[in-house]
């Protein structure tokens, strides 16, 4: 394939809407919502009416007909003012939404998908529990045919878009059976908000994305139709795994815009800021200090343009997304670093975008597969088991 991922007149012509609108429209308000932890719906609705809840997705289901390259280029313009909103676009597509799209039936990806590609309503996607983050496999939740219905029990923690006002749906991942050898089967079912026994906890404090929505789900006896199975029976791990692979590349834009969004923030902070009679950024040590900065963020750049492109392609993308969502988040937390250090102690201040960038970089380390599962995934297609 080629090595060359200058993006066509079409996703630059995105790119610079996004941007604009990234500037424009969220830079104004974020702050304020940020701080009072408040969901942004009015910055939602809008990007619903831009078509970026359905950038991925065919015409024929309400989507934009693009691609995934697409979907990263705006979460990486998104990010680059505030991963709050991106992360909410990117749980909503990759999470919510595209299980549906990948492995549901026709019924579902009519019923469901044009109201999540317009941005009207929010999906989520319940697989995280108390005791089975990275180790999925050790999940605890149970879904048993009672008739023509699943009878769901279990919990689930950490979902992001779980309990907003617009919030529809929640696919839950649930052990079905078990295999000869004992380990679980595990399948994926939809769970619509507000059905009976389905509890959304209240959002959880937390250090950063304080305007993304993320929520602790419990499911009590919680009855919903046999047809609201997502894909065969018993396969919902490997679909998960697939969902998590592409998922990585939108991490990875996303952690990308978080960096070049602290590039940004420093050369503008460092041509106004003046010490000793000059601007800081004359002093090479500032200098240095944007120059390496600058370099993570082109590198990580091209590290999910080129996982993105590949799953465009048809090609084997796993190892690339995993390199691509690994090093752009190590990024991301070093760039955030170095972008309060040159703000001196106004980069301490919620007022400037860089502290909340700082709060923000570190979960990118975790979520969607930790840094360690990424070393074991590139391990792994390098040929080492275990």
């Amino acid at each position: 394939m080629s090595l060359d991922h200058r993006l066509t007149p079409e996703h630059e012509e995105l790119r610079r809407t996004v941007e604009a609108f990234a500037h424009d429209v969220v830079a104004p308000k974020i702050g304020d919502l940020y701080e009072r932890h408040e969901f942004p719906y009015e910055i939602v609705a809008e990007m619903g009416r831009m078509g970026l809840f359905g950038l991925p997705f065919p015409e024929e289901y309400g989507g934009m007909g693009g691609d995934y390259l697409a979907l990263g280029i705006a979460l990486e313009e998104l990010a680059r003012v505030d991963s709050s909103v991106a992360i909410t676009l990117e749980a909503g597509v990759s999470l919510g939404a595209m299980p549906l799209y990948l492995f549901g039936t026709e019924e579902q990806k009519r019923q469901w998908l044009p109201k999540l590609c317009s941005g009207e309503v929010l999906g989520a996607f319940g697989l995280t529990e108390p005791g089975a983050g990275s180790d999925a496999g050790g999940t605890r939740t149970t879904a048993v045919k009672d008739g023509d219905q699943w009878v769901i029990n279990g919990s689930k923690c950490f979902i992001t878009n779980s309990g907003t006002d617009i919030t529809g749906l929640v696919t839950v991942t649930a052990v079905t059976g078990r295999k000869a050898d004992g380990r679980p089967e595990i399948s994926s079912i939809i769970v619509p908000s507000g059905t009976p026994g389905f509890t959304v906890a209240a959002p959880y404090s937390k250090v950063g994305w304080n305007s993304s929505d993320t929520r602790e789900l419990s499911f009590d006896d919680v009855r919903v139709p046999l047809a609201n199975l997502v894909g065969e029976e018993g396969r919902g791990y490997a679909q998960f795994l697939r969902i998590l692979d592409e998922g990585r590349i939108a991490i990875s834009a996303l952690a990308t815009g978080l960096a070049q969004g602290c590039v940004d923030e420093s050369v503008k902070y460092a041509r106004e800021r003046h010490a000793f009679g000059k601007a800081i950024g004359d002093n090479q040590a500032i200098q240095f200090k944007l120059a390496d900065m600058e370099m993570r963020a082109h590198m990580a750049r091209i590290g999910w343009r080129d996982a993105a492109s590949r799953l465009v392609a048809g090609e084997p993308f796993k190892k690339e997304a995993a390199i691509a969502k690994l090093y752009s988040s190590t990024v991301a937390v070093d760039n955030a670093r170095d972008a309060t250090q040159i703000h001196g102690g106004y980069g301490f201040m919620n007022e400037y975008p860089v502290a909340r960038m700082w709060r923000d970089s570190k979960i990118l380390e975790i979520g969607e597969g930790t840094s360690e599962v990424q070393r074991m995934l590139i391990a792994r297609e390098l040929g080492f088991a275990g």
